[in-house]
């Protein structure tokens, strides 16, 4: 549960849809299975993101009476997300379950 920047994961670049019927054969499906998440509001460049999941992982999560769930984390990225400007924001989703 260490939180590590090193550590090797799939990433994905998904859209919601409410049909995969509508989605291009070529395109892989990614159903995201229900459950509870932890959802923190980050402010910053995401290259210095860092010490915000070293708290999540490192106090936040250990701290409370969550672990966190064998499901996806998430990335949401929306209107307000600009990449490396310090004014970017996004939202991390940490899939959880109670201890």
């Amino acid at each position: 549960m260490d939180f590590n920047p090193l550590k090797e994961l799939e990433k994905w670049a998904a859209v919601e849809v409410s049909d995969f019927d509508e989605v291009p054969e070529e395109m892989d499906r990614l159903v995201v299975p229900q459950g509870q998440y932890s959802i923190f509001q980050y402010k910053g460049k995401p290259s210095e993101a860092q010490k915000t999941f070293q708290y999540i992982y490192g106090v936040g999560l250990p701290g409370s009476i969550y672990e966190m769930d064998d499901r996806p984390y998430l990335d949401r990225m929306g209107e307000k997300y600009h990449g490396e400007d310090s004014n970017s924001e996004e939202e991390f989703w940490i899939p959880i379950r109670k201890k």
